[in-house]
């Protein structure tokens, strides 16, 4: 601060304090805030830039006057000043102001003349030529800010709301991929389930055959012996039949081995041509019965 500003006590007088033409550079915030009783505060015809955030914290101000300044923004938090009435920006490099100017609800007059402000804004700001329309503007600026707000807080809930839905969405996204991963890996157990059990019921039907095999197999011995021993007996035949011809037919029907193969062979033979007597009286009997049944 500029050394002649160095104690406020000699710039109040009542509620008000007067620091107009004191070339500050910037607002002695701290020392105002010494003094709330000090209500309003004159700080034009300096060459002040810029108001510190701090200042939003002097919300016992009523009355304050930046005329003939260098302002070229004012701090965010300035509709924290509740209590602020009046508010002279005149002949500033304003262009816009704090959307929070909205919750300004006693400011009652504004001057915003010879301040480069943006078309939308200085249409609501008007004129400013005297009291009617200062107290205008203060309304116009107050509720276009207001209007802001409102859109602003719109503008938000439907992020917000757009935020959520896609949040919705791609947690419905994530359910159903993760359902058809449940799906596909159930789809695949079950196939392999399935496949299990075709080949344990191959395995068992293919266990099945080969005991069907071997039963089948088993009594293939037994045929296999009888075939042996029909050899033999036809062998043993064979032979007996060799022995008999050369007992019979050779000079060994003499010798006492064929002796006795010789007599068997007759015996046989005698029994056989009186069986033979005995099937031919039979087969007349049967000839002569059918005979009688035929012409009765």
């Amino acid at each position: 601060l500029n050394n002649k500003v160095l104690n406020l006590k000699d710039k109040i007088s009542g509620n008000e304090v007067d620091l107009s033409l004191c070339n500050l550079t910037e607002v002695p915030v701290r020392e105002l805030a010494l003094f709330p009783k000090a209500t309003v505060v004159d700080l034009s015809c300096n060459n002040i830039t810029s108001l510190p955030p701090e200042f939003c914290n002097l919300t016992h101000l009523v009355k304050v006057d930046l005329s003939k300044n260098q302002l070229t923004c004012l701090p965010d938090d300035l509709g924290n000043l509740a209590n602020l009435q009046h508010l002279d920006l005149y002949n500033n490099k304003l262009t816009v102001l704090p959307v929070s100017f909205s919750q300004l609800r006693s400011l009652k007059w504004l001057d915003l003349k010879d301040n480069p402000l943006e078309p939308v804004l200085a249409k609501a700001a008007g004129d400013c030529l005297d009291e009617k329309q200062c107290k205008q503007c203060a309304s116009k600026v107050t509720e276009k800010y207001r209007l802001e707000r409102k859109k602003e807080a719109k503008q938000r809930e439907r992020e917000a709301r757009e935020k959520e839905a896609r949040k919705r969405e791609k947690a419905e996204e994530k359910e159903k991929r993760r359902k058809e991963y449940n799906a596909q890996k159930a789809a695949i157990a079950a196939q392999e389930q399935q496949k299990k059990k075709s080949e344990e019921k191959k395995k068992k039907n293919g266990q099945a055959a080969g005991k069907k095999v071997v039963v089948e197999s088993a009594p293939k011995p037994r045929r296999s012996l009888i075939g042996l021993l029909f050899k033999l007996l036809l062998l043993l035949l064979l032979g007996l039949a060799g022995v008999v011809t050369a007992c019979r037919l050779t000079d060994l029907q003499k010798e006492d081995v064929c002796v006795p193969i010789n007599v068997a062979v007759d015996d046989s033979l005698f029994w056989a041509r009186e069986q033979e007597g005995v099937v031919r009286q039979l087969v007349q009997n049967l000839v002569d019965l059918k005979t009688e049944r035929t012409f009765q």
